[in-house]
């Protein structure tokens, strides 16, 4: 079981990837410049107030809060996509630093999201990793000896 899921994670690694999952990254990225980043929203906006703050500038092809996963409250930011990069621009201009819902909005185009890590790429990764020298099973953590 080990040598199979080393195996496959050195094919992860080392294999080219598919010209579709190529493409499709491409336009992943190109899109990216359409995406604002709203950050110190008011705990109480939603989705809809996201929108309908944004839309006077475009069509808002999705706006979303971001909520906490164990109390399901707003984390205080937000994304907006919008179907035209001009729509995007003249909103980051006219909305950074305007307030929205009594609280002061910061406004800039959103980051690309970094490539989750693969899986046992480094000594404490859990599991079995990729590291002869890393000895343990389960959630994060290990130990690598390779010092002594």
């Amino acid at each position: 079981m080990a040598f199979c899921n080393k195996l496959g994670g050195l094919l992860k690694t080392y294999v080219a990837p598919s010209p579709m999952a190529s493409m499709l990254n491409s336009i992943r990225c190109m899109s990216e410049s359409n995406k604002l980043f709203v950050g110190g929203l008011s705990w109480g906006t939603d989705d809809y107030a996201l929108k309908d703050a944004f839309s006077s500038f475009g069509q808002v092809h999705e706006a979303k809060v971001i909520l906490d996963r164990e109390t399901g409250r707003s984390k205080g930011f937000g994304f907006v996509t919008f179907a035209e990069d001009e729509s995007a621009k003249e909103a980051q201009s006219a909305m950074d630093g305007k307030e929205l819902q009594g609280r002061s909005v910061r406004v800039n185009f959103a980051n690309p999201r970094p490539p989750a890590p693969r899986y046992g790429n480094d000594n404490f990764s859990g599991g079995y990793g990729n590291n002869d020298n890393f000895r343990g099973g389960g959630g994060g953590g290990g130990y690598d000896n390779s010092g002594f």
